[in-house]
């Protein structure tokens, strides 16, 4: 083994627990790294071999009525390589031992066998069998959530007349990766999709020859918005709703918008852990040449060269970041594992299965060495321009002066343990500086990462109690007469109803449009409420349209402007609608009218479409079994099951990444905080020994050392707070999206959990170096010197 070699391993051994804080610096990044982009890439891959073998439509239409005929005018339009057809419809489930009702989307499938596109994976049991009207399948998401499998029996409300069905499997769909009936949150115990016999469904809604639902696969090259347009066409005179590509798909689009923010967390998180590594590598590697002065002045003249010297120390920082790496690949993966089992909770895949792609570990440690070389170069250049001559020597000592504090008189004010300390950071500031912002950047990870929690409680709280006041939702099959309301208020249970009324429409502004819904409400509302902002109530105009502000600014509109609106119901009216205002609004791209301004835009008299219902707790049971006989009422949303739900799939997966991302910024702050501590006692040693001859303590022989640590700390938690605001709000603006605004929220909670945790960390540092303080040799230490 050459000298270099043996030296080099002598040197590793020496300083191995810095070694080691800088090389779990180095991991945290590289883990990061792996697990985001390894979970953006399974994702993604998955999605894509799914769509693939599933035969995913490209474009989609829904409407009223049409007959069977249609679907070859459908199939001859240019650019459509297959298309298919069937009869779709929202309906209530009653299930064993479940009180409230729960909303089942029942499609049919033509002899009960697999539909040509959006083809069926089966989890258990079996196909329906031919001819069997009382078989279904559920998707596996509802099953799951509410312990259902082949063999058990549940009722659906099939327009009007109850009808007793017989579960015989468990299967997923494409169009339901996230099975939701038009909100951005999971609900899979009060929304299921069920398959049945097309044959028996159509009949029991007066359907036979009929389809409500259409599904296409585009030839290759074929334009997309011209087979929409050809879709409209045709389907127009039969109460289309608007046909729309896969983008607009809900399920393809949550799920694409989730892989996009996983994105940018693989970007993000991963930046700021190679950036402090550098940093770390940068004043170790700067402390060892430090103290080599002499090994390299006697390497120097035994005719080394200075690249052979400088090989040598990058060799150094290699083995460290090769360390780091060996254990970044191994967390990242065991992360990338857990975050994409989390992911099974909302999004349903046949396979979701975590795969570490070989360009992401290399391309991280890449990005690794790449840092930490950077960070050494300054060193590497110190010990290219050191003449051994001059390295022989002892480094001259430093030109001492008054500190600043007792050059404006304030030292009388001090103990000499705290002038001590205060002089020594005023000789190394931009030490202490990067020191203190190295912790502060730990600070802002945690803040960063925990802060979702914040966000979540807000939204859940701004939209289910400030926003959707009510207890349930009754939707009804068409819409009906406002007096129906009053029907639903004389059941049992109500205390009070508001009456609703939704359209769907497409609006236009120039060349832009989006198809969306207005929701038609009764001025002065109680139920449900339009909040600005600051969660000040928002008046309905008596005329004219209010918009979100996303639906604004995706249609460039503003407050006083005119849109075009074309109902996608009945008549498929159109009219030009003023803008009367711009609301935000946390869920949604929708607009807003008063209930009787939007009824005589329809050319309608008073009718509503779903009720919004406020229920006495004792006698909601009862409430629940009376509207599932109700033959008008297609569904009842109760607001308790879904909030259920999504509060305990959101509470582990917060937990879990809050954990980890706590875990990680540790690692950040105890590798700073142990680094600098260290090199101080290295620096300082003589001194400390000194002083310790000298008769100090201790005790107070760490408190010089561990003084200059806990005014780094007591700078960089303020500061680390403040760029974990700053880190949060870029997170928020880069994972903007146009299915729900997160508002920018950080509780006292958060702050205080991430102040607390670098404490921890920082205290846990500072006594493990308080234990090498105690243990100095002090005359080995002196002797040094001579």
């Amino acid at each position: 083994m050459k000298a270099l070699n043996r030296k080099l391993l002598r040197d590793l051994w020496h300083t191995r627990s810095q070694v080691l804080t800088i090389a779990f610096v180095v991991a945290g990044g590289m883990g990061a790294f792996i697990a985001s982009f390894s979970t953006y890439d399974s994702l993604q891959w998955s999605r894509h071999i799914y769509y693939e073998a599933s035969r995913f439509g490209e474009v989609f239409a829904g409407l009223k009525r049409a007959p069977a005929p249609v679907e070859a005018r459908i199939g001859e339009l240019p650019g459509v390589a297959e298309m298919e057809t069937t009869v779709v419809f929202d309906v209530t489930l009653d299930l064993p031992g479940v009180d409230e009702p729960v909303i089942g989307r029942m499609i049919g499938l033509a002899d009960g066998g697999q539909p040509r596109m959006n083809r069926l994976a089966l989890r258990h049991g079996r196909f329906i069998e031919p001819g069997q009207h009382r078989e279904v399948l559920v998707s596996e998401g509802f099953a799951a959530a509410r312990n259902l499998g082949p063999g058990d029996r549940l009722a659906a409300i099939l327009n009007g007349s109850r009808e007793e069905l017989q579960i015989v499997g468990v299967v997923l769909s494409p169009e339901y990766v996230f099975a939701t009936r038009g909100s951005s949150l999971p609900d899979d115990r009060s929304f299921g999709v069920l398959w049945i016999d097309r044959e028996r469904l159509a009949s029991a809604f007066d359907m036979e020859g009929a389809f409500n639902y259409a599904v296409a696969r585009l030839a290759p090259g074929a334009s997309e918005p011209a087979v929409i347009a050809g879709l409209d066409r045709v389907l127009e005179p039969y109460g289309a709703f608007g046909a729309y590509g896969r983008d607009e798909q809900l399920s393809n689009r949550i799920l694409s918008q989730e892989i996009s923010q996983q994105q940018v967390w693989g970007t993000f998180l991963p930046a700021i852990f190679m950036a402090v590594a550098a940093f770390l590598v940068n004043v170790v590697l700067s402390r060892h040449v430090a103290t080599q002065r002499e090994s390299i002045a006697a390497l120097k003249a035994l005719g080394y060269s200075d690249v052979r010297i400088g090989v040598h120390y990058l060799a150094f920082v290699s083995v460290i970041v090769l360390i780091g790496v060996a254990l970044g690949i191994g967390v990242g993966w065991w992360l990338g594992r857990g975050m994409t089992g989390l992911y099974t909770d909302f999004f349903h895949f046949p396979r979701l299965i975590f795969r570490v792609q070989p360009w992401v570990p290399l391309l991280g440690a890449a990005i690794s060495f790449v840092a930490a070389v950077g960070g050494a170069l300054n060193a590497v250049r110190l010990v290219a321009a050191l003449a051994p001559a001059e390295a022989m020597r002892p480094p001259s000592p430093a030109q001492y002066r008054r500190m600043l504090l007792e050059r404006i008189g304030m030292e009388r004010w001090l103990s000499p343990a705290a002038r001590m300390v205060i002089r020594t950071l005023e000789r190394r500031p931009f030490r202490a500086a990067f020191t203190s912002f190295g912790i502060a950047c730990s600070v802002a990870i945690i803040v960063s990462g925990t802060f979702w929690r914040d966000v979540v409680e807000y939204m859940i709280d701004v939209q289910f109690n400030a926003v959707e006041r009510e207890d349930a939702s009754v939707v009804l099959t068409d819409p009906r007469e406002a007096r129906v309301r009053h029907e639903v208020e004389r059941l049992p249970g109500v205390s009070q109803v508001e009456a609703v009324r939704e359209v769907p429409v497409r609006l236009r502004a120039g060349h832009r449009t989006y198809r969306t819904g207005i929701i038609g409400l009764s001025d002065g509302a109680r139920l449900r409420r339009l909040l600005d902002d600051n969660l000040a109530e928002v008046p309905l105009p008596s005329e004219g349209l209010l918009l979100t502000d996303r639906l604004a600014e995706r249609l460039g509109l503003e407050s006083g402007d005119v849109v075009s609106v074309e109902s996608l119901e009945g008549a498929r009216l159109k009219s030009e609608v003023v803008v009367a205002d711009v609301v935000a609004d946390v869920f949604g791209m929708l607009g807003y009218m008063e209930i009787n301004a939007l009824n005589r835009l329809m050319g309608e008299g008073p009718s509503v479409t779903s009720i919004a219902v406020a229920v006495d707790r004792e006698s909601a049971n009862e409430l629940y079994g009376r509207l599932k006989e109700r033959p008008r009422v297609a569904t009842v949303s109760v607001k308790a099951s879904a909030l259920q739900t999504f509060e305990e799939t959101s509470a582990r997966n917060i937990i879990f990444f809050t954990g980890v991302i706590t875990i990680f910024a540790a690692a950040i702050a105890i590798g700073v905080v142990y680094n600098s501590a260290r090199i101080a006692l290295a620096e300082r040693a003589w001194e400390l020994a000194s002083l310790r001859v000298l008769g100090f303590t201790r005790r107070e022989v760490s408190l010089f050392l561990l003084g200059e640590l806990a005014i780094e700390l007591i700078v960089a938690v303020p500061l680390g707070l403040a760029l974990g605001y700053v880190l949060a709000a870029t997170l928020i603006e880069l994972m903007h999206d146009e299915t729900f605004a997160m508002p920018l929220i950080i509780t006292p909670r958060t702050y205080a959990f991430a102040a607390l945790a670098i404490l921890i960390a920082g205290i846990a540092s500072a006594l493990v170096v308080r234990m090498r303080v105690d243990r100095l040799d002090l005359v080995a230490v002196l002797k040094t010197r001579e």
